[in-house]
């Protein structure tokens, strides 16, 4: 499921914006996963860190400044991808906050996942772009406006989580037929599958209402 998303730039002000919204957004500690930007790494830190005093030496001049401690439960791996001729040939992994082995722990358990990866928002970014022309590469239909473009992922985003079925979200109903699932239908946010209409007329009806 796709629960968020920012049109911007990558940098550090639009990290901080972006980052803010999702962490809003959910109640626990997950695994971050990133590329490489150094914002991720700044903004997490902003986030779920405290201060520690540091002991006084007993000697003459200030005391030592409070020393940025990352939180025990945050959790941060990167992906650097090395390119040969535009294929991977090197895939490396770090772990930036968190025990290494409370991170494969993680991993271990995960049902879809068997390393640290960033496949997901991959996926993602794929899927919007086969649904948004918008975002397409070497295209003429190029946003011109980013409110537009914003309005159009707003959409798209919400196709993607209400009404568009996924093959491997889909699972045996009780009468022995397979029932086709969304991501918020498998994340129980919704019990059906909406239509395009339902989605866009949403926020209409909920003002009404």
């Amino acid at each position: 499921m796709i629960i968020n998303f920012f049109v911007g730039q990558r940098t550090l002000e639009d990290c901080r914006i972006f980052i803010g919204d999702l962490i809003g957004r959910i109640c626990t500690k997950p695994l971050f996963t990133s590329d490489e930007l150094p914002h991720y790494q700044t903004v997490l830190l902003e986030h779920y860190s405290h201060l520690e005093e540091q002991p006084r030496t007993g000697k003459r001049g200030r005391p030592m400044q409070p020393k940025i401690v990352a939180d025990a439960e945050l959790k941060y791996a990167t992906v650097h991808k090395t390119r040969l001729n535009g294929k991977v040939v090197k895939v490396e992994r770090n772990v930036i906050f968190g025990d290494p082995k409370d991170i494969e722990k993680i991993i271990e358990e995960s049902p879809v996942s068997k390393s640290i990866n960033t496949s997901f928002i991959e996926r993602a970014n794929l899927t919007l772009r086969n649904h948004n022309r918008k975002l397409a590469r070497k295209t003429l239909c190029f946003a011109k406006r980013k409110r537009s473009l914003e309005a159009q992922t707003s959409i798209t985003v919400a196709y993607y989580n209400y009404s568009r079925p996924h093959r491997g979200l889909n699972r045996q109903g009780a009468n022995g037929v397979r029932e086709k699932r969304t991501p918020a239908m498998a994340a129980n946010v919704i019990d059906r599958v909406w239509t395009i209409s339902e989605v866009i007329e949403y926020p209409l009806k909920s003002n009404n209402n």
